[in-house]
């Protein structure tokens, strides 16, 4: 028998059935008792319950029961229960409703009252969808909200917004402060007509001309800095200022946002500029090679960017530093190689009163003798073959500030008498010139080197020594400072972890109980290359040292070893030899790892009878 109307179309009890089954929305019906009458395939599935466990049961005591923080719900303060009384639609969106697993979600319901066809109330019907993702996107507004707000009240910068009519509608702190305003006073007024009427000579600006105001019709960001707001007690102030249009959610103009800073300063600074420009033409040279210099200075990689630890040698060391800043002796740094020590040099230049001028840096190691004279002192053009201009040397450009000189052990006897000189005296004067220049320099010197020995062996001046060791400072090695090693793996993994895009979280205890317990003969140098290579090996999480990288406790030696000095340098140079696969040149060459020049190192193996031998990686 055909269940359609004439028409066609179904009857209304199936239509209802068929929209009950096919709804998005969840629908279940009560009675007066509160027990579940129906409910629909989405209701059940958003509960996670068969749609027959929950039929005749009461609502209430099986998904409405409490609270999302557990408190109890009483029945008779639930809004779906009310339908039944008073006969009302309520729309409640800020409850939730418990799920069979035992977990909650928040919810938006419609709980309809059922009238029979006296009239008399027989139940509810209460419609009700999962608003999880509503939720959470309210509160992202709402920290949103938080975080923009905060930024305004914390921005330095002035900041405030208009509408399409050139009405202020927000003004954050600063923009108050700089304008001498309260934010009352400004809200709902002409910006222009307040703080942007006039320029500086106190000629009209007709608001038709603001770039601020064309914001509200190109739709385009404009920047000045070359007009004047007006503050309340009528004095003008120079700003930079840029003005961003804002859209509303149909993306029409809806006003601007204008950010702008006080540049009274930067234009005073630069008049004084202009100024001190004219009148130091003559020493073009000099800040050209200055310049040079510093930006060589900066494009250099430096293997610490701070110093890591906590640990007791590390501390009496920072102390010591610490004492000698604030005065202008000469110190010298001694440890051995892959400490740090030109890390602790520029530390020491940081927070001393020099810090406002350049740290300049020497290594007397790195350059041969017949062109260490002129990195130091300089040349006159024509003083040489090849000397076709002017040269300022290391000592000038470091005049009011700080120069290192690096590997100090290594400059050659012949000019160590002309750097005492300049020590002394404050004096110098470059090769081919005749002319004496003054030059006030701080001197802070390093080696790995004993300088006590050189001494002794007539490799090192005896009155040099004494003038670089007034305030002798001692780098303690890795070994000495064992308890740093966990921070230092630490930076080194965030550092090239970051640089090879890679995400390493951990580093195993075993891994740690290795680096703790090796003897590091070239310190944190050699640390940081093994961490490197580590970083390069690990494919997880977890920090992988691999057996090739050779970390292995201390050999055993005593603190008494009587091995001549010779000996002990020629074992260490083996020893990174063998590390680096004998590669001396490059990045992951050994005479990086010794902090040598790799002509040096060439010359000091062959002065050691350091071959490599077939059988050697």
């Amino acid at each position: 028998m055909d269940e359609s109307s004439p028409q066609g179309s179904p009857k209304i009890e199936n239509l209802a059935d068929l929209l009950l089954e096919s709804s998005g929305m969840g629908i279940y019906g009560l009675d007066r008792e509160g027990i579940t009458t129906f409910v629909n395939p989405k209701a059940a599935e958003l509960l996670g319950w068969e749609g027959a466990e929950l039929i005749g049961k009461p609502q209430h005591e099986v998904i409405h029961y409490s609270h999302a923080d557990g408190t109890l719900y009483p029945r008779q303060n639930c809004p779906i229960y009310s339908a039944f009384t008073d006969g009302s639609v309520h729309s409640v969106d800020d409850e939730v409703f418990w799920r069979k697993d035992g977990s909650s979600f928040p919810v938006e319901y419609v709980s309809t009252p059922i009238l029979d066809r006296l009239g008399g109330l027989v139940g509810a019907v209460v419609t009700f969808r999962d608003i999880t993702r509503r939720k959470e996107a309210e509160e992202e507004v709402r920290v949103l909200q938080l975080k923009t707000d905060s930024i305004l009240h914390a921005a330095g910068e002035g900041i405030y917004g208009l509408d399409c009519q050139g009405m202020t509608t927000f003004v954050n702190p600063a923009a108050a402060a700089i304008l001498g305003w309260s934010a009352e006073e400004l809200v709902a007024k002409s910006q222009h007509a307040v703080i942007h009427h006039s320029r500086a000579n106190g000629d009209s600006y007709p608001a038709e001309e603001c770039p601020i105001h064309a914001s509200f019709t190109d739709g385009a960001v404009h920047r000045r800095d070359d007009e004047v707001f007006w503050r309340k007690d009528g004095s003008c102030l120079p700003v930079e200022y840029v003005s961003t249009p804002i859209h509303d959610a149909d993306g029409c103009l809806a006003g601007a946002v204008v950010s702008f800073i006080d540049i009274t300063e930067r234009k005073t600074q630069k008049a004084e500029l202009e100024r001190a420009l004219a009148e130091v033409c003559e020493l073009k040279d000099r800040l050209e090679q200055e310049n040079q210099y510093l930006q060589r200075e900066i494009q250099t990689v430096h293997n610490f960017e701070e110093i890591i630890g906590n640990s007791a040698p590390l501390k009496r060391t920072l102390k010591r530093l610490e004492k000698v800043a604030v005065t202008d002796a000469t110190v010298l740094l001694t440890g051995e190689t892959g400490v740090g020590k030109e890390l602790f040099a520029r530390a020491l230049h940081h927070i001393s009163g020099r810090r406002g001028r350049p740290l300049v840096k020497v290594n007397c190691a790195a350059l041969p003798a017949n062109l260490i004279e002129s990195e130091l002192f300089g040349h006159e053009r024509g003083a040489f073959t090849g000397a076709t201009s002017q040269r300022i040397g290391r000592f000038e450009l470091a005049d009011r500030g700080t120069l290192f000189l690096d590997e100090i052990g290594e400059l050659p006897l012949e000019l160590q008498s002309k750097l005492l000189r300049v020590l002394q005296e404050g004096e110098l004067e470059r090769i081919g010139g005749s002319k004496t220049i003054a030059v006030d320099v701080r001197v802070i010197a390093a080696t790995n080197r004993d300088l006590v020995t050189s001494v002794a062996s007539g490799l090192f001046r005896d009155d040099l020594f004494y003038r670089l060791n007034v305030f002798p400072i001692e780098v303690p090695s890795l070994r000495e400072r064992r308890a740093d090693i966990p921070p230092l793996v630490s930076h080194f993994v965030k550092k090239y972890s970051a640089k090879m895009g890679k995400r390493i979280t951990s580093v195993p205890e075993h891994v740690q109980d290795a680096l703790r317990k090796y003897d590091w003969p070239g310190n944190i140098r050699e640390l940081e290359n093994i961490v490197e290579r580590g970083v390069i090996l690990t494919d997880s999480p977890m920090l992988q040292i691999d057996e090739a990288l050779e970390i292995r406790p201390p050999d055993g030696r005593s603190a008494n070893d009587r091995r001549t000095l010779q000996a002990v340098e020629r074992d260490h140079i083996l020893h990174i030899l063998d590390q680096t696969g004998w590669r001396i040149d490059g990045g992951s060459g050994a005479a990086l790892v010794l902090d040598m020049h790799p002509n040096t190192l060439r010359s000091r193996m062959k002065k050691l009878g350091i071959e490599k031998r077939v059988g050697r990686a």
